[in-house]
This record gives C-alpha cells, sequence and structure tokens, in this order.
C-alpha cells in the first residue's frame, strides 16, 4: 500500500509541476496548509462584543468605500 501511495504522490507532483510549473504548484500545494493555533478560540477573542450587525454595517462602509470587506 505505502509503494503505491508513493507512486501516486510522485506521478501527482510530477503532473502538477509539469501543468502548473514550479512556482504554480508551490502556489496550489500552499492552499492546504492546516495553519497553527485555535481559530474558535481567536475569532471569539477578535469579535467580543461586536454584534452580527456591527460586522455587516462594517462590510457595508467598506464596500461603499471601494474597498473588499
Amino acid at each position: 500500500m505505502n509503494a503505491n501511495l508513493n507512486t501516486i504522490r510522485e506521478e501527482g507532483f510530477r503532473v502538477l509541476v509539469n501543468g502548473l510549473g514550479t512556482t504554480g504548484t508551490v502556489t496550489f500545494l500552499r492552499q492546504f496548509d492546516s495553519g497553527s493555533g485555535n481559530y474558535t478560540e481567536e475569532r471569539e477573542k477578535l469579535f467580543e462584543g461586536v454584534t452580527i450587525d456591527e460586522i455587516a454595517d462594517r462590510i457595508q462602509k467598506r464596500k461603499a468605500q471601494g474597498n473588499k470587506p
């Protein structure tokens, strides 16, 4: 089974590099980084005391200014 997984992994990299180039392959693979920390705890601290209506208002104001939310 491991031999098959290694073969599939090697072939996958080969296909990615051939199709996307080295830079494109690295960019593609970086999308799958699991990151670190605890997103739930960080989000709770970031938005502590902020209502959904306040968040929506902030988004609307940024859109009106021509900025992405």
